[in-house]
């Protein structure tokens, strides 16, 4: 990679987070950690039903609704790393424009909402971490 090629901001909220299954795919790019923090509060955090890997699913509401503020990791890829990346996401997961707490807009994973009717709504507990430990340490 040339180190001067351009890097894309990436908010990732679930299974690509630090410790998560799928941090591998982002080091693989050569995606370099920039911070954790949350989002505005005008998302919805699911936890998407089904598939081999748990993941979350990240909503933004209509104007007027309720929303919370959601812990992100904000990584950096170089841009044709970021285009490798994208052309890997399964549906119902995609890449849209998330609105950071500070205002900042970064390029992040976003879900469509057909996949929330059977989601459980987790955005009271402000991210996947909290969710996940939350889950293991009150099994159903």
């Amino acid at each position: 990679m040339d180190s001067s090629e351009p890097r894309v901001p990436l908010a990732v909220v679930g299974a690509h987070l630090t410790g998560q299954p799928l941090n591998g795919e982002l080091l693989a790019l050569q995606a370099r950690y920039v911070r954790t923090c949350t989002t505005a509060p005008i998302y919805r955090l699911y936890a998407l039903p089904g598939g081999e890997i748990p993941k979350p699913g990240l909503i933004r509401q209509l104007p007027g609704q309720p929303g919370y503020a959601i812990e992100v990791e904000v990584w950096e890829l170089p841009v044709g790393n970021f285009g490798r990346l994208v052309a890997q996401i399964p549906s119902p997961l995609g890449i849209g424009t998330v609105v950071l707490a500070d205002g900042k807009m970064v390029k992040g994973f976003l879900c469509e909402w057909f996949a929330i009717v059977n989601a459980l709504d987790i955005s009271h507990f402000g991210g996947w971490r909290a969710y996940l430990r939350q889950s293991y340490s009150n099994p159903t």
